[in-house]
């Protein structure tokens, strides 16, 4: 691969607030070469004038299912493996076509998939994943009706694995759903660990799993350096879950101040994804989400924008995610213009970029430009500090984007 030389660049480093005109950067072997702010030599390499637009890291979104064929969870285990990867293909392309150079799978992702992308058999982000969720019987992951007695295939599966999720109960069920996973690649683990909105059985106050079942798979992600992240709305649910060793929270809806306080000098990280609390609410009940899932997508909706607001007042580290279901895979820039009610540009694009890199223990290497990093970088046209929807057009707004040194679009 030639090296590529980035001239005349306005750069956005991931962290600096302020940033730096006329810099150039190199790329040699997927891998950023200098970042300086003068003229780089190098007489074999593709020279790319940025023209005074933002260069800056690629885009990540940690909280995606691409499996997720549909907002109704039972369809998606009904679908069938062909339907199910088609609708993942679609999505990560999107993605991709949106600035997102990474993305984390935080439940149903898996080894063949990852494989797929790396093979170059599918246009996607950078694939991280988490395999299938834990989930304990009657909780988040445990789809069945309530008048549905045993586990059948399509429902949910005990000791097996469904497309997004496992049922375990009980300190060795929940360690051999661990270990499972784990040997199969997963880079963490997820738990369900409150009420969910798309399950049938769980209200969204609910807290899930006992503290032995939590501690025990979060001793068996230590074993495997790495970490749980644990589904959560409600503030005890949250609270519960960092107690016992979760270090990432998903959602956090429900949060309160007090709450909040505490998750931050935990040193935990909260992914908000507000992208598909606005789906639902607004499309929800036209795409098939249940009744149940209405009602509960309101108590969720009426609270979301405070919780950030907890959230940002007590400092909480904060990773990017959207959990875009179905069809709604289309609105994962609304993340960025939600976001902004609440907090300013430069704490998105940090939320977008290094902090979701420092959740994915890939600081310094990914959702940053600086010299070793991974050569992952859009190029927007205009000033994303100023102005943050310039990332919400489903990249119209982007010139470039180059994915592990490979340019993907080319429009200087």
């Amino acid at each position: 691969m030639a090296p590529v030389i980035f001239e005349n660049a306005r750069l956005f480093d991931g962290v600096t607030a302020r940033c730096r005109e006329g810099m150039s950067v190199s790329v040699i072997d997927k891998r950023i070469g200098d970042v300086r702010p003068d003229r780089i030599e190098g007489s074999d390499a593709r020279r790319v004038d940025v023209g005074g637009r933002t260069l800056m890291p690629g885009l990540i979104d940690l909280h995606i299912h691409a499996y997720a064929s549909s907002v109704n969870d039972l369809h998606v285990e009904q679908a069938g493996v062909a339907y199910n990867t088609a609708h993942a293909a679609r999505m990560l392309g999107h993605a991709l076509d949106c600035g997102f150079t990474t993305v984390r799978d935080i439940g149903g992702g898996d080894r063949s998939l990852a494989t797929a992308i790396a093979d170059g058999l599918i246009r996607a982000p950078r694939f991280f994943y988490a395999g299938r969720i834990i989930s304990m019987t009657g909780g988040h992951g445990d789809l069945r009706p309530v008048h549905v007695r045993r586990h059948d295939p399509g429902l949910c599966q005990c000791g097996e694995a469904g497309v997004l999720s496992v049922i375990a109960d009980g300190v060795d069920e929940c360690v051999k759903a661990a270990r499972e996973e784990l040997r199969q690649g997963a880079h963490c683990i997820k738990i369900m660990g409150s009420g969910g909105v798309t399950s049938p059985a769980d209200p969204i106050w609910m807290n899930q799993y006992r503290e032995d079942e939590i501690r025990a798979i979060v001793g068996e992600c230590r074993e495997r350096r790495t970490y749980v992240s644990s589904h959560c709305h409600g503030a005890e649910a949250i609270r519960r879950s960092v107690d016992f060793g979760v270090r990432v929270i998903e959602h956090g809806t429900l949060i309160d101040p007090e709450t909040a306080t505490h998750v931050a000098r935990s040193g935990a990280f909260v992914v908000p994804t507000m992208a598909t609390i606005y789906a639902l609410m607004e499309e929800g009940a036209a795409l098939g989400l249940p009744p149940v899932s209405q009602e509960k997508v309101k108590i969720v909706y009426a609270a979301a924008l405070a919780g950030l607001e907890h959230m940002r007042a007590a400092g909480v580290k904060i990773g990017f995610g959207t959990d875009l279901l179905g069809d709604t895979y289309v609105r994962q820039c609304q993340e960025f213009t939600i976001r902004r009610q609440v907090f300013e540009p430069i704490e998105i694009l940090r939320q977008a970029t290094s902090i979701s890199a420092e959740i994915l223990d890939r600081e310094g290497e990914l959702g940053c430009i600086a010299p070793g990093a991974a050569a992952d970088l859009i190029v927007v046209d205009g000033d994303p500090l100023a102005d943050i929807s310039l990332l919400a057009a489903q990249g119209r707004n982007l010139s470039l984007i180059m994915r592990d040194g490979a340019i993907i679009k080319d429009r200087l």
